[in-house]
């Protein structure tokens, strides 16, 4: 087994810790309280690497939303192997503060693995590429599509950020 660090990034309100909470409590809490600093998760998940099976433990750092860009400058986000990068399907703004989220990323940690999660879908019906903004249409990393309230996809998206982190580290 190996452990990673795992972080959640995003403005508030995208869904970051509903995201945690249904993966490791498979819970949603309709009451919402806003992450102060930092709340940390750990679990545990079988990913894929070129030697076959590998369990991770994940230390999953959910980060409050007011850090924006400076997050990266902030102890916080020191050794963290991957991020998820988490933005509302219903606000716009919070989709185009991803690529932001995912520049500042790449410049501070270059080579580490990331994806652009687009949470909240069950409010649009279905997954629906239109709402994107032009760069993450464009985008090469993974986007995947969750709802944290249906729990969609929401284990298949920790699970890619966990096979991607063993595959760079092979």
């Amino acid at each position: 087994m190996i452990t990673k660090k795992l972080l959640l990034l995003g403005e508030i309100g995208v869904g970051k810790t509903s995201l945690v909470r249904r993966l490791v409590h498979d819970e949603m809490k309709a009451d919402y309280i806003a992450t102060m600093g930092v709340d940390l998760y750990t679990y545990r998940i079988e990913a894929d690497s070129p030697d076959g099976p590998m369990t991770v433990e994940l230390v999953i750092w959910d980060l409050d939303g007011n850090y924006g860009e400076s997050i990266f400058q902030h102890i916080y986000s020191r050794g963290a192997s991957a991020a998820m990068i988490i933005g509302d399907a219903m606000r716009q703004s919070t989709l185009l503060h991803m690529v932001k989220l995912a520049d500042s990323f790449q410049n501070a940690m270059p080579s580490r693995s990331f994806a652009f999660i687009v949470n909240k879908t069950d409010l649009l019906g279905a997954p629906d590429a239109s709402i994107l903004p032009e760069p993450l249409r464009d985008a090469r990393q993974p986007l995947i599509w969750t709802s944290a309230l249906t729990a969609l996809n929401v284990v298949p998206a920790f699970k890619r950020i966990s096979d991607d982190i063993v595959r760079r580290e092979h």
